[in-house]
C-alpha cells in the first residue's frame, strides 16, 4: 500500500470512492506521472506538481495551478475556485470529464 492509499483510507467510503474515481482519471490521462504526498496531499507529479487533490468536510479540492483554473474558467464557474483551487461539493457528482480535460491541459503545460 502506498501513501495515497492510506490517504484515502481515511475518509469515509462515500468518499474515499470520489477520491478514486479522481487518482483514477489523473492516473488515465497522465499515465507518466508519478504519484506522491505533498504538502500532506495526494499530488501527482510530472515535470514539476501537475495536480493535487483532497478532501474535507464539505468539498473535494482540486488544485491544478491557477493556469488550470484560468483555462477553464467558464466550465468552472459552479463551482467556488480560487487562485489555485477548486472547490467540488462532496455531496454532488464528481465533474469527472471535467477534471480529465484540466489534467490533460496540465500535461501539456509541464511537458512543453
Amino acid at each position: 500500500m502506498n501513501l495515497i492509499d492510506e490517504y484515502i483510507q481515511t475518509f469515509p467510503e462515500e468518499v474515499q470512492k470520489k477520491l478514486q474515481e479522481i487518482r483514477q482519471v489523473i492516473k488515465e490521462n497522465a499515465p507518466e506521472a508519478i504519484e506522491k504526498i505533498s504538502y500532506g496531499i495526494p499530488t501527482f507529479y510530472l515535470e514539476g506538481n501537475l495536480v493535487h487533490f483532497a478532501a474535507y468536510s464539505g468539498h473535494i479540492g482540486f488544485y491544478p495551478a491557477p493556469s488550470g483554473i484560468d483555462a477553464f474558467k467558464d466550465e468552472l464557474r459552479a463551482y467556488k475556485t480560487s487562485k489555485g483551487a477548486i472547490q467540488f461539493p462532496i455531496d454532488k457528482d464528481i465533474p469527472l470529464d471535467l477534471i480529465k480535460k484540466i489534467v490533460l491541459f496540465r500535461v501539456g503545460e509541464n511537458t512543453k
